[in-house]
């Protein structure tokens, strides 16, 4: 009995330790993307200063090629938009794992309050033989 509650026990934190892998994972990735929104907000507030007939450029490889002021505005808006979709994805899949991180917490409060039950039961057991 206190070796299947004990096996069951390792499962369940191997299951808690791949939530955890898995959380860590979306939570890199929303600082990246949010690093990547903070970076196109200021290049769109570059961008509305500048008048049209500035010239614009874009890096492309190792070569800076002219861009309509007006396409590259459209760039970064359409990257922006792109962006904050993915942030909302990450952060719907972050709520999700996290509900999944409390659930497996209480499966595992219980598996080790049964487990210290049965260990208390084989030790009065033990001692009354």
């Amino acid at each position: 009995m206190v070796e299947e509650i004990q096996k069951k026990l390792q499962n369940e934190a191997d299951t808690l330790r791949q939530i955890q892998k898995e959380y860590n994972k979306a939570l890199s990735q929303r600082q990246q993307l949010d690093g990547q929104l903070n970076e196109n907000i200021m290049v769109k507030k570059e961008l509305d200063v500048l008048k049209e007939e500035n010239d614009v450029f874009k890096l492309i490889g190792p070569v800076l090629v002219k861009q309509d002021l007006y396409e590259a505005k459209q760039n970064v808006d359409k990257r922006m938009n792109y962006i904050k979709s993915e942030l909302k994805r990450v952060d719907d899949m972050m709520s999700t794992l996290d509900k999944k991180l409390d659930t497996q917490r209480d499966v595992i409060d219980k598996l080790q309050q049964a487990f210290q039950q049965a260990q208390i039961k084989a030790s009065i057991n033990q001692s009354k033989s």
